[in-house]
């Protein structure tokens, strides 16, 4: 049986929708998911160096942007004999959309001249991700000869690789002569460029899209990992006309996915409401028009996913149409992110081009979201062959029991319930804002939410199920998806303290990270993909939540979990870790298949200087509230557009400056109700 290829030990080069994935050495072999990708198609899948016919021997590498590597070894047969190395190589890889860039200098400081042949072994063959990602290898192409360069072609797919004083062989070999000096260097290099003109997703037009905040804290973990994590996302970012979105991950994400992107955008907007807008702009466009069963869409709805083609595991049993809908809250993430762009300072003209959109948002959750009326939200996948479970925790085993047991569709989801809450209670508000009818109406709607959630979902044990199942019965496994109702308003003050309490056990804390579920429960797998490992976005959530309700301790453990987790991987967060426990590993194991770069993940690092600044605004209300977990500051974050400076002094007392005109700052509280001094 094939199986799917491990990442975890990969080196990616990201700039979408193009990226490139290398071993350690920088070598790029005919295995596994190594290769350069170009919007769902693998359009390089080996690029292995040689001097004399000797790959050399590798000693380390650099990340030094998100689309950029450098890889440096050693040609110890040549040069002067003895332990030192005389002959160095640095391979310096640059990812650029539909394009990749070599350049190799070969250093010599022998006393004695150096003279080798150095050759490229290039293949293509041009194979789906969805292939790859299966285990299964490609079909060749054959590379013909043109001008000079090297071409592959098929499927309307045209790669050319050209290389300067380099001799194109017929099987895919560019070759050089090379003679070195005593103590000269020679520079070689090498391109592929990338001809797909039926590719569904684009690069960004745009510059740039956030600001770039400086940040400094008191523990100095969080400034690199937002240095770096904002050079991750600067490479993920993806475009439709002028709008600017994310794309999900890589390699197997590389494309709009509403729940990714929007949640990504969601996590920025301290840095700016830009990418916000264009990620609802373009979900919008392709807002559901229709009832179709095979691709889950419904008028209203907003996408999962956008693929070339159809996106098929057949080991699975899974086959995406190209344009899928099966999500059950990428359309209550939508309503929420236009409520909290607008919060954040989204000019109104921009808002208020969405409302249409909001309005059929809003028509999808009154007419299609709870199938048999019985006041909550769940899904089933009617067409048989797409995805089981359509939360956020989407693969099949996913919603369990506490004994393990899983459970049978339909299912309504716990955290869906407190996003329909929280999509009611801000639609209201636009509503309301915009002189459009219907606050009322959604404001009843939820409070009668909350009131039949209340009666159904809790469980012995004192907290919320993760589901009802197909017979509604409340699915008592203790997981992650609990902490996102945090942050919702769905739950009472003596609520948020039963469930801030069994999120702070060790049996969901005490990893690098929240656990996705209870190590209690009968379901538990330290490396399952939703049943036991850690997500940084998952994490992020719950803790932003924690931090906005008063849980200050428990949200500055989890900060911490993820931000030692980060140390392990250069600051590099990936899609997910183990969830094994911090007493029994001085760093997380890796879930091999992660995706890294990953765009939540990434955003990760800004929703947790969110939470540490505490900055909430209301701009649309003239109010900004800072209540900080501790000491840091952060220059050049975004308020309506302004560039605004924030800082936490380590006794609390708070400074934000930049302001524009009518904003004021409320006072801050800390956990225990006592109060911050702030100065505006």
């Amino acid at each position: 049986m094939a199986l799917q290829p491990l990442l975890h030990d990969l080196v990616a080069s990201v700039c979408a929708p193009t990226s490139a994935l290398a071993g350690r050495d920088g070598q790029i072999r005919a295995t596994g998911v190594q290769g350069a990708f170009h919007a769902d198609a693998r359009v390089l899948s080996a690029a292995v160096l040689r001097l004399d016919d000797r790959e050399a021997e590798p000693i380390g590498h650099t990340i030094e942007s998100a689309g950029r590597a450098r890889f440096v070894s050693l040609a110890r047969r040549l040069g002067d004999p003895g332990a030192d190395p005389t002959v160095r190589i640095d391979r310096i890889r640059e990812v650029r959309a539909a394009r990749i860039e070599e350049r190799i200098e070969i250093a010599s400081t022998a006393s004695v001249p150096v003279a080798t042949t150095v050759t490229i072994d290039l293949a293509v063959d041009l194979a789906a991700i969805e292939l790859v990602r299966s285990g299964s290898a490609g079909r060749p192409v054959a590379p013909t000869l043109s001008g000079g360069a090297l071409v592959w072609q098929r499927d309307g797919i045209t790669v050319t690789a050209a290389a300067g004083g380099a001799d194109p062989g017929a099987g895919g070999r560019l070759s050089w002569r090379v003679e070195l000096a005593p103590r000269e260097t020679a520079i070689l290099s090498w391109g592929l460029a990338v001809d797909d003109p039926k590719a569904v997703i684009h690069p960004s037009v745009r510059a740039h899209d956030w600001s770039r905040p400086v940040v400094r804290a008191a523990d100095p973990r969080l400034t690199r990992l937002v240095d770096r994590s904002l050079d991750d996302l600067h490479g993920l970012r993806l475009g439709d006309g002028d709008d600017t979105y994310l794309a999900a991950g890589a390699p197997w994400y590389l494309t709009l996915f509403g729940r990714d992107s929007l949640w990504a955008a969601r996590m920025l907007l301290p840095l700016g409401t830009e990418l916000a807008a264009g990620t609802l702009r373009v979900l919008a466009r392709r807002q559901g028009r229709k009832v179709d069963p095979s691709t889950a869409e419904a008028p209203g709805k907003i996408m999962h996913e956008l693929r070339r083609a159809e996106f098929a595991l057949d080991h699975k049993s899974l086959r995406l149409p190209a344009a899928y809908y099966g999500t059950i809250d990428a359309t209550l993430l939508w309503i929420s992110l236009l409520h909290d762009a607008w919060r954040w300072g989204l000019a109104d003209d921009q808002v208020a081009g969405l409302l249409p959109s909001l309005d059929a948002a809003l028509g999808w959750l009154d007419g299609y979201a709870d199938p048999d009326g019985d006041g909550f939200l769940e899904y089933l996948d009617a067409s048989g062959h797409g995805l089981a479970n359509q939360g956020w925790k989407d693969s099949g085993d996913a919603v369990r029991f506490r004994d393990g047991r899983l459970a049978e569709p339909p299912i309504a989801l716990v955290e869906v319930q407190g996003y329909a809450y929280r999509a009611a209670r801000d639609a209201a508000a636009l509503l309301d804002a915009f002189q459009r009818p219907g606050g009322s109406r959604w404001r009843d709607y939820a409070a009668r939410l909350a009131e039949r959630f209340r009666a159904a979902f809790w469980v012995d044990g004192g907290y919320p199920a993760l589901a009802l199942d197909r017979d509604k019965r409340p699915v008592d496994a203790l997981t992650s998806n609990i902490g996102h109702l945090l942050d919702t308003g769905i739950l009472t003050v003596d609520e948020e303290q039963a469930v801030a309490g069994v999120l702070a056990a060790e049996s969901m804390s005490g990893a690098y990270g929240l656990r996705t579920m209870s190590s209690a429960d009968g379901g538990y797998s330290p490396l399952s993909y939703h049943c036991g490992s850690v997500w940084a976005h998952d994490t992020a959530i719950v803790t932003a939540g924690l931090a906005r309700a008063g849980f200050s301790d428990a949200a500055q453990s989890l900060i911490d979990g993820l931000l030692t987790a980060g140390e392990a991987v250069d600051f590099q967060l990936p899609e997910l870790h183990s969830g094994d426990a911090r007493a029994d590993f001085n760093r997380p194991m890796p879930y091999p298949a992660a995706c890294r770069p990953q765009a939540w993940a990434a955003a990760t690092a800004i929703s947790l200087l969110q939470a540490t600044l505490g900055l909430y605004p209301d701009v649309p209300n003239g109010v900004v509230a800072l209540r900080p977990l501790g000491p840091v500051s952060a220059r050049g974050l975004r308020i309506a557009g302004a560039p605004v400076d924030v800082e936490v002094a380590a006794d609390g007392t708070a400074t934000l400056s930049g302001l524009p005109a009518g904003l004021s700052v409320e006072q801050g509280v800390d956990a225990d109700g006592q109060a911050r001094p702030v100065r505006n």
